[in-house]
Parts: structure tokens; C-alpha cells; sequence
């Protein structure tokens, strides 16, 4: 199958190459396979799991015809263009963009461009739209129409600056898109009887398991455990648990659909929930999209990426201005023998894009090709082609720094970079092969996740030291920067007391208080240690084995705890069944945390209810025990008595 892909390939590139001569390399066609249409496709189930089995795959290099030039013409070249305030995306010289790209002009009002021209080697002049972003300071220009890939194309406007209008000039490249295939999976998801648990009342929702190893309440500063775990036993989804690991609330998605990253953010001056959903290829990246929700539970930002990609499930950061932040991952043909790899290759080009909340327009774009050398790369371009493109960056967290900066962290070249945000420059490397500064010892990362940049300036990074590994266990590590020696010291680190080595995902949190809070990516752990480092707090999902080939289990991408507060917008759940002379009575409200109390309501008709028995919550699901009545119907009460809401009426 793989075979006939390649020479249908070099078929097609053929063709294209009678037909047009492209500059820096052969034409190709593209492989059809939209990334809007990925979507509907349903993924290859359970697949992030397979960190070790995409770092060790090994499939012979083939050679074909020579394929575009996808690294830049200058790398970490600036985007801010010379003697204007504008900071545009693509970067000048790039050859990574899409056929769909709009043009970022970052830096000035709308209403200072003008004459905006916009030209293709091959498609001619591109008439568009020129639509101001809501925080009043660019534009972005819109086409009517896409790019051809690999062809060159110019941008020339003017930008009023002081009294007068300056002239500005840029190009860049449209690569050639080669989006990975994604499959129907052969093998349905399989619910393991004892590894997860089953509602009278919520019978459609089967969370995974909980087991509490350590929690002393009386150390518990408050809060929910938020993941998303996938690939079973149980359901797939959004989840809140309390620490005693009783369910809060479960987003139950359709197989082999998926969510990562739940977390609580603020959106207007109110909290929400905000995770990533879609589907997960054997790559180890995700196509989707953010969803952000109110505390009933109601989806009220249905998120996408621009320039024609789909979100990846690495990052997310609402921010104040109406932005949000997040990572994409792009596949796109490439000549890799730069790298030693095939001239007819691929390339994961990974990037994160700042989009405007309120017109979807992409405000600013980075990739990772433009600004990083592939030889950086711990991962090997030998076998890289359309099935398993070079993976050379993996971006897994971007983190926006109050003073013009952007942290960011990737897998695969081991290293932290700080970026400028005006430029879009890389300024700084920590770690990797060749970090820009000295690293003093005990700083160095392996495949490291989730760098952020705490109040004190200290950088935490979830130090995952494999896979393969090369540190003993996975640890959260807590660095310092120093620029006047431009040196990076540990200031410390936190250790499982069960030596846990998670070879990929995981992230580490600053609780309010001194607290951390780790979640532990591909090993099913959540914990929390005290600001001395001692852990007060650990719980674990499923161990079960999902998978006899790899020994892989239960995951969620990120652990996370929070405040939260939830009144659903649909009503309690109740279920009925006969227990001796009487009724045993089921009450659950999937995702209310203000519920104190249950009162059952009974009578002979739906018209004729009285209060027949009650009870305190327990847990999810509150089972009470009640006299036999023809109906019955459940209440939910407050803390003050308050009834908050109450189910359907059902026969007893």
C-alpha cells in the first residue's frame, strides 16, 4: 500500500513538472485529503500512547524525485519588516506556507495600509479583503482565492508612519500540503469490566476508575482534579473528578474521538472550562479544535486555526485582549537531505497561531521550520516519509511572557526557546544540542513537556527524560535564568515517590498557596506535593494493560486542579428499581457541584408528588432507599435548602 502511494506520487509530480517548473524544486501534486475533511474521518484509536513506538520507528528511506526546498531562505530571519512597525506572518522567505494563508500585518490600525497588493508566481494577482482586527492594531488580507503550491508570492503595501506613507515589500513560498492519512480503526474500544464505572442513573457514562493511594483531607486546600482520558477502559472525554476520586462531571465523546488539556480559564470576567477535541493519528499530534464552555456546561466558542489547519491538541491559552493561543501541526512535502534524509520526503512542520476571538483572523504565525536548524533534532530524517513525516520539533507548550517574549518548549530537540515577539526571532535556546546558554548541572531536559513561566520568573517544565530514556525517572524541574550570566541553574525538582518514568506528555502546576499540582502524561498519575516537595496527595486511573503489542494503559494528556463551580443546563438524572417492598431510588446531575441533599418526591400520578424520603449526596450517584410509589421524581438542594433543580417524573 505504501509503495503504490509513492509511485502514484511520482506519477502525479511528473505530470506537474511537464506542465511548470517550480523555483527551488519539482512540482508534485498534492495528495487530496483536506484538513477541514479530516475531521469527519474517524482516527486510528488510542494512538497517543505511542510515543515509543513513533521515536523507534525504523522504515527504510526511499529515493525519488526531488521534492521543494521547505526550510527558509534565511533561518530565524525577522518578521518585522525594516523601517515599519509591521510584524507579518508568513516570514519573509519562508517556504512553508499554505495554499489557504492569509497575510498577518501586525503593528499598525487598519485604517494606516493601504494599497495592499498581493501577486502569485503562478495564480497572478489575488484580489481579497482586508479585515482589522478588534484590538485596533493590523489587518489581515484574506484572498478570494488559494495559493498554488509552490509557487513564490509577493506582498507590497503602504503603512502610514508619522505624517507619511511607507512602502513596504515581502515574499514567501506555498509548500506543498501532504496531510497524514487517516483511517478507520479495524478494532472497536473494549470496556473492562472492574476498570471502570457504571450509573444507574447515568447509564451512558462509564468513567475509568479512580484509585486513591494517598489523600489526607485536613492538607487539602480545595479544588477538582480535571483530565481527559482516552483509549479506554471506560469513556473517552472531558472529566472532573473530586479528590476522593468520586466523578464530577464526564463529557462521554464517540469513539475514537478525543479530548485533552480540560482546564478552567477566564473568558469575559467569568470562568470556563476550555479542551481540545478531535481525532489523533499514529503521530503523536491532533486535529481538531478548542472548545470553551460556561459553568452550565453549554459550548460557547467553538475555536479553529486559520491559514486552512486544524488545532493540535499540545496547548491552548485564553488570553485577556479577546486572543487565544494554541498549537497546529502541518505535514508538508519536503527535500530533507539537508538532514540526511530523502529528497522525496515529509516534515511535520509544527507552528502556534494568536487568533483574533472575535473575527478569527490569524494575528500572528510561527513555525517552527523557519526558526529552527532540523539538525537540532534528536529525532533521525532517514526514514521520514508521507505515513511518518519528520517529527523534528514536536512543539508541545506555548507560554506568552508579559515582557514581548513567548516560552516555548519541544519535544524532539530537547530545548526551550524564547522568542521575541515583535521579530518572531529566536533569542535564546535552554538546553538541547546546542543551547545559547550555559547550563549549569542538573538543568539538562530529555523530551520535556509543559514549560511555563511562573510570577518569581522561575521556568517549571515537566522533565519527561524519555522515551527512549536517558534520565532515571521523570521529574518536575524548576529552573532559573539568569541573563546577566546568561546561565541556567536548578533551583529544584520533584520526584514521584514510586519512581515514574512517563515517556511522554505531563505537566506541572503552581497551586495557590505554594502547592504543585503533577499530572503525569502517559503514566496514569495525578499528585500533589507541598511547597516543601512532599507529596500530599496521589491518585492513579486504570493500570490495566489496553494493548497486548505495546503494554500501553489509560492516559490523560495533562493533570490539572482548580476551583469550579457547575450548575448544568439540562436537568438531575434519576433512575428506579424494586428493592424489596419498596423502591431503591438513583439520583446523579452530571457536572453540579453545589448539590447537598436529594429529596425524593412520590405519589400515584405525575400530578400527585409528595416528598417520600432523602438523602445526603454521596458521591456521583446517590442511591436511597424509599416506600413503593406508582412515580417518583428527584430534587436536588443546596447547602441552604434551595432546590436547585429536579429530574423527570419516571413510574417507580
Amino acid at each position: 500500500m505504501d509503495g503504490d502511494r509513492r509511485a502514484h506520487r511520482r506519477t502525479q509530480q511528473g505530470r506537474a513538472n511537464s506542465e511548470r517548473a517550480a523555483d527551488g524544486g519539482s512540482l508534485r501534486l498534492v495528495r487530496v485529503l483536506p484538513w477541514s475533511a479530516a475531521l469527519i474521518v474517524i482516527a486510528t484509536g488510542g494512538t497517543l500512547a505511542l510515543a515509543s513506538v513513533r521515536i523507534s520507528h525504523e522504515e527504510a528511506a526511499y529515493s525519488g524525485p526531488a521534492a521543494a526546498l521547505c526550510e527558509p531562505e534565511r533561518l530565524n530571519a525577522s518578521a518585522l519588516l525594516p523601517g515599519t512597525p509591521l510584524t507579518v506572518s508568513p516570514m519573509p522567505g519562508a517556504r512553508d506556507a499554505s495554499r489557504d494563508q492569509q497575510i498577518s500585518l501586525l503593528g499598525a490600525p487598519a485604517q494606516a495600509l493601504s494599497n495592499i497588493h498581493v501577486s502569485g508566481t503562478f495564480t497572478g494577482a489575488h484580489r481579497g479583503r482586508l479585515i482589522a482586527y478588534s484590538q485596533g492594531d493590523g489587518a489581515s488580507f484574506l484572498p478570494e482565492r488559494p495559493f498554488d503550491p509552490g509557487e513564490t508570492v509577493t506582498v507590497r503595501g503602504e503603512v502610514r508612519v508619522g505624517g507619511g506613507e511607507r512602502p513596504f515589500s515581502f515574499h514567501f513560498a506555498i509548500a506543498y500540503a501532504d496531510p497524514i492519512a487517516i483511517e478507520a480503526p479495524t478494532e472497536k474500544l473494549q470496556l473492562t469490566p472492574g476498570e471502570y464505572t457504571s450509573y444507574h442513573s447515568a447509564p451512558e457514562i462509564h468513567p475509568p476508575s479512580i484509585a486513591v493511594t494517598y489523600y489526607n483531607p485536613s492538607l487539602d486546600g480545595g479544588g477538582d482534579i480535571f483530565g481527559a482520558p482516552y483509549s479506554g477502559p471506560g469513556n473517552t472525554g472531558p472529566m472532573i473528578f473530586e479528590p476522593n476520586g468520586q466523578l464530577v462531571w464526564m463529557d462521554p465523546l464517540p469513539e475514537h474521538v478525543f479530548a485533552t488539556n480540560l482546564q478552567v480559564e477566564e473568558y469575559e470576567g467569568e470562568k470556563v472550562l476550555t479542551w481540545w477535541q478531535g481525532f489523533i493519528p499514529q503521530n503523536g499530534f491532533g486535529l481538531g479544535e478548542e472548545i470553551v464552555a460556561n459553568s452550565a456546561y453549554q459550548p460557547i466558542l467553538h475555536i479553529h486555526a486559520g491559514n486552512g489547519y486544524l488545532v493540535d491538541l499540545h496547548d491552548f491559552h485564553l488570553e485577556p485582549d479577546h486572543t487565544a493561543v494554541f498549537t497546529v501541526a502541518a505535514t508538508i512535502h519536503c527535500n530533507l537531505t539537508s538532514d540526511n534524509g530523502p529528497r522525496d520526503g515529509d516534515l511535520t512542520d509544527f507552528l502556534f497561531q494568536e487568533v483574533d476571538l472575535r473575527t478569527g483572523m490569524v494575528r500572528r504565525e510561527w513555525t517552527s521550520v523557519d526558526h529552527v536548524p532540523l539538525s537540532a533534532s534528536y529525532a533521525k530524517a532517514e526514514q521520514a516519509d508521507a505515513e511518518w513525516p519528520f517529527d523534528f520539533f514536536h512543539l508541545n507548550s506555548v507560554d506568552p511572557r508579559a515582557d514581548g517574549t513567548t516560552l516555548l518548549s519541544a519535544r524532539n530537540t530537547w530545548q526551550l526557546y524564547l522568542i521575541d515577539d515583535r521579530t518572531g526571532q529566536v533569542t535564546t535556546t535552554i538546553g538541547g544540542k546546542d543551547p545559547s546558554v550555559k547550563m549549569e548541572e542538573g538543568t539538562m531536559t530529555a523530551y520535556q513537556h509543559d514549560a511555563a513561566t511562573l510570577p518569581d520568573g522561575v521556568i517549571s517544565i515537566f522533565d519527561n527524560g524519555g522515551t527512549p530514556f536517558v534520565h532515571p525517572q521523570t521529574r518536575g524541574l524548576f529552573i532559573e535564568y539568569d541573563q546577566q550570566t546568561n546561565t541556567v541553574k536548578r533551583v529544584f525538582e520533584l520526584l514521584h515517590p514510586r519512581p515514574l518514568q512517563s515517556g511522554s506528555q505531563g505537566d506541572v502546576q503552581e497551586l495557590a498557596g505554594g502547592n504543585w499540582f503533577m499530572g503525569w502524561g502517559s503514566e496514569p498519575y495525578f499528585t500533589e506535593f507541598n511547597s516543601s516537595g512532599q507529596m500530599i496527595y496521589d491518585a492513579h486511573l486504570s493500570l490495566q494493560p489496553i494493548s497486548s503489542e505495546h503494554g500501553e494503559h489509560l492516559a490523560s494528556y495533562r493533570g490539572y486542579k482548580f476551583e469550579w463551580t457547575g450548575t448544568p443546563s439540562y436537568p438531575p438524572s434519576i433512575a428506579a428499581e424494586a428493592q424489596g417492598g419498596g423502591l431503591a431510588v438513583y439520583a446523579s446531575w452530571n457536572g453540579a457541584t453545589e448539590v447537598a441533599r436529594w429529596l425524593v418526591l412520590g405519589g400515584s400520578s405525575p400530578q400527585a408528588l409528595h416528598p417520600i424520603g432523602q438523602a445526603a449526596r454521596a458521591g456521583f450517584e446517590t442511591a436511597i432507599s424509599v416506600p413503593a410509589a406508582p412515580y417518583v421524581q428527584v430534587q436536588a438542594l443546596d447547602w441552604a435548602g434551595v432546590i436547585i433543580g429536579h429530574s423527570a417524573t419516571i413510574k417507580g
